[in-house]
């Protein structure tokens, strides 16, 4: 956990507290031992859950630079990621997990119930149908998904969560420039502009890496996202 602990720092700036390492620990074991019965995510042995997981979670950070959401969207959330370590890292921002599979959903719900955290909503739902909810579309200043979709795809799930002003946040793998050239048009569509792509870096990983973001500069159309599925089918 020391290099952990010395790798956050040394990467993102964070000096975690005792009651954050705790957490994380306790995160740690609950998720490598669910993982034997449920299959939550294919990273199995401690060192690549810190790297994969949680540091990759934290390199979130380097978007806000110093300046946290108040309200953020984790879209496709899996077993927690990125939002519950961002939320350990902030207590008092209000977090929204989505998540459509079951096993996953209900993860998260152990782990929000087991390490107290309060403002947590987790909804095992379909992001095409929660973003036209009225309580969700264009309330969040935030909004972010880890490996769900390529970017055409991404920004017709996040977009319509965000408000004027707000920021979608996609961590990428080396597609991600390439990615985002191609979604242009679906981000002025939906109401967005390409804002930055921030280069990454993780110990042990050669793969680049990098964080999208798109800035929400007009509403999104009501008639986006499409129906469920059809997203992931036909890209805008």
């Amino acid at each position: 956990m020391e290099r952990f602990i010395e790798d956050a720092r040394r990467l993102f700036g964070i000096q975690l507290r005792e009651a954050q390492i705790r957490a994380l620990s306790t995160y740690e074991r609950e998720l490598l031992e669910w993982n034997q019965k449920f299959n939550l995510t294919a990273i199995r042995d401690v060192e690549a859950v810190r790297v994969r997981h949680f540091l990759d979670s934290f390199s979130c950070t380097l978007a806000w630079k110093g300046n946290p959401p108040s309200r953020l969207v984790d879209v496709g959330t899996g077993a927690g990621f990125p939002g519950i370590p961002l939320k350990i890292l902030y207590p008092s921002m209000e977090l929204t997990l989505i998540e459509s599979v079951g096993k996953k959903a209900m993860f998260c719900q152990h782990i929000v119930r087991l390490l107290r955290l309060e403002k947590v909503e987790v909804i095992q739902a379909r992001a095409e149908e929660v973003a036209h909810w009225p309580q969700h579309r264009e309330r969040y200043d935030w909004a972010v998904a880890r490996a769900v979709a390529e970017l055409r795809v991404l920004a017709e799930y996040l977009l319509p969560f965000l408000k004027l002003g707000g920021t979608m946040l996609a961590p990428k793998g080396e597609s991600g420039p390439a990615e985002a050239q191609q979604a242009e048009h679906a981000f002025q569509l939906l109401g967005g502009k390409l804002r930055q792509i921030i280069p990454v870096t993780l110990p042990g990983i050669a793969d680049d890496r990098f964080l999208i973001l798109v800035d929400k500069v007009a509403a999104t159309p009501s008639q986006y996202p499409r129906k469920p599925g059809i997203p992931s089918r036909r890209p805008l």
